[in-house]
């Protein structure tokens, strides 16, 4: 495995773990009824990091799997996972 290769399989694997994470959050939060007031505020921000952590987790499984295949494309896929990271990184860094 090449050297970024092996950097982008540790961001993907972090990017999905979080994902993952961020989702089944949200799953428990849908089947607490009783509690929906107390966690209310939360749904928006929990929503929005869902959509946006899934979509870099998409974006960066897709520029490592162009990384380890060397299909032409890969280029475009880490230059969109960059952009996904950006927009991560601008989003939740705090003000």
């Amino acid at each position: 495995m090449r050297p970024l290769a092996a950097l982008l399989a540790i961001l993907a694997g972090s990017a999905v773990a979080l994902a993952s994470g961020l989702i089944m959050t949200w799953i428990v939060i849908l089947f607490l009824p009783a509690n929906e007031a107390r966690f209310a505020p939360e749904h928006a921000a929990l929503v929005r990091a869902v959509l946006v952590f899934t979509a870099f987790a998409a974006v960066a499984c897709w520029s490592f799997y162009g990384e380890q295949r060397a299909r032409s494309w890969r280029l475009a896929a880490h230059g969109a996972m960059l952009a996904m990271f950006a927009v991560a990184v601008w989003l939740y860094w705090p003000k």
